[in-house]
């Protein structure tokens, strides 16, 4: 913007609307107010019970309060998607939207909370003080490596649910995206030959939770820019000093020592994730031409994928995936964070657990099947709103079952849980827009 050129119209909307609007999420009462007497309960002298009871068993604050579905979406600003290094004012923005997609979408009570410290021990800091008054936190838009060292230790030192959605979210419905895939293409996972094309944060996590679905890590290229990931590369002491997870990965990975770039780490290859950068000729006709029949291809950077759709198929590729709405098979991390919480908090976890992600992810492949698979179609959409209380059983099932749950609840009365959450939350913006309390927005 600062350049002066002209904006596309979503940006000319999403500008007065933001201005017009002061933001997009508030919070509401959850309690009736008759008359000033109730606040004789609610608040003074009442609640003074409440809290006693609270200060005795730590645990009811998840039954007495709006803890147990409560959940933080916190920043530092340090790599907002296209945007880089923008401070924590500059992504409020965008973490209202994705508190906005929690409450729609999971029937969340979610809010933005960008703060400014300076370094990964202070972040983590400032997150653990805030755990009494959450039953989860959502980390997004922070740079790597220090998000992996945050994730990691957070998800050690705190006893509620903590998920970096740029790791988790991006690994978990890739992986979903790969099993519609594998399903079309007559693949299983433990087969398959996977390059991943990009080492930042999204394609370690996919790496890892690759790894745990059982993908063989002889069978997985990672290539970053300065090509293929090997133990005997060049920089693989600066990797262990700088970048741990990276380096791990290097020395993991890759069990035909491929060396070289992108071209040689596809030939003979069957799927592609690409998660490298602004494309559109980040990947070349030539370069997923070297891979086998009927192969796979996500490319996942936003706003312009590392390659055409079009092009990939006209080099051969079968099924192709992007991050984008208006391609098909869109691979959005909204069609998993706000389930995966759902599932999470009805149960009160202590974390979500790389299980309970594979288990989400499944259960979207399942969903996709059901409806048909094919090339232009392996993963649900956003406006199949009935998968995300499916998926949300899953997930608080597999809690209940790995024993990370406050809450044993049977499937069936977890999924009628998420159906009566995400129903409220849908019903709730149609009678604050039928009633006029949001209003429509200007022309």
């Amino acid at each position: 913007m600062s350049s002066g050129a002209p904006l596309d119209p979503e940006s000319e909307k999403a500008l007065a609307y933001s201005k017009f609007y002061g933001g997009k999420v508030g919070t509401a009462p959850k309690v009736p107010v008759r008359s000033l007497q109730d606040f004789s309960v609610w608040y003074t002298p009442g609640v003074a019970a409440v809290s006693l009871a609270v200060q005795a068993d730590p645990e009811l604050s998840f039954e007495y309060t709006g803890r147990w579905n409560t959940v933080a979406v916190v920043s530092d600003g340090s790599r907002v998607l296209g945007l880089g290094n923008i401070g924590p004012e500059g992504s409020l923005p965008v973490m209202e939207g994705k508190a906005l997609i929690y409450n729609y979408l999971g029937g969340v009570n979610a809010f933005a909370l960008p703060i400014r410290v300076d370094g990964a021990e202070q972040l983590i800091s400032v997150v653990k003080a805030m755990e009494p008054s959450l039953g989860g936190v959502n980390l997004e838009d922070i740079e790597s490596p220090k998000c992996f060292e945050v994730l990691d230790r957070l998800r050690a030192e705190m006893s509620i649910p903590v998920w970096h959605d740029d790791q988790q979210g991006t690994a978990g419905v890739s992986l979903a995206a790969l099993y519609g895939a594998l399903e079309l293409t007559e693949r299983t996972i433990e087969g398959t030959r996977i390059v991943l094309f990009g080492s930042g944060a999204a394609n370690i996590a996919t790496a890892r939770l690759l790894m745990e679905a059982g993908a063989d890590p002889r069978k997985v290229v990672m290539v970053d820019k300065k090509g293929i990931l090997y133990p005997e590369r060049d920089d693989i002491d600066q990797l262990f000093v700088k970048n741990r997870w990276k380096y791990d990965l290097a020395l993991k990975t890759n069990g035909d020592r491929l060396k070289g770039g992108l071209a040689d780490a596809l030939k003979g290859s069957d799927a592609l994730i690409a998660a490298a950068g602004v494309g559109p000729n980040l990947v070349k006709k030539e370069e997923v031409a070297g891979m086998n029949r009927r192969s796979i291809a996500f490319f996942m950077a936003n706003p312009v994928p590392e390659m055409l759709p079009s092009d990939a198929l006209a080099a051969g590729v079968e099924v192709v995936a992007t991050g984008r709405s208006d391609y098909p098979n869109q691979v959005n991390n909204s069609l998993l964070f706000p389930a995966i919480f759902r599932g999470a908090l009805d149960v009160r976890a202590r974390t979500i657990t790389d299980s309970m992600v594979i288990a989400a992810a499944k259960e979207l492949a399942r969903h996709a099947k059901d409806k048909g698979l094919s090339a232009q179609h392996i993963l649900p959409t956003m406006e199949e709103w009935e998968v995300y209380p499916q998926v949300a059983s899953a997930v608080g099932d597999t809690a209940v079952r790995e024993g990370q749950a406050r809450k044993s609840v049977t499937k069936d009365e977890l999924l009628h849980t998420a159906m009566e959450m995400i129903g409220r939350a849908r019903k709730t913006m149609d009678a604050l827009r039928s009633g006029g309390v949001i209003v429509e927005p200007p022309e």
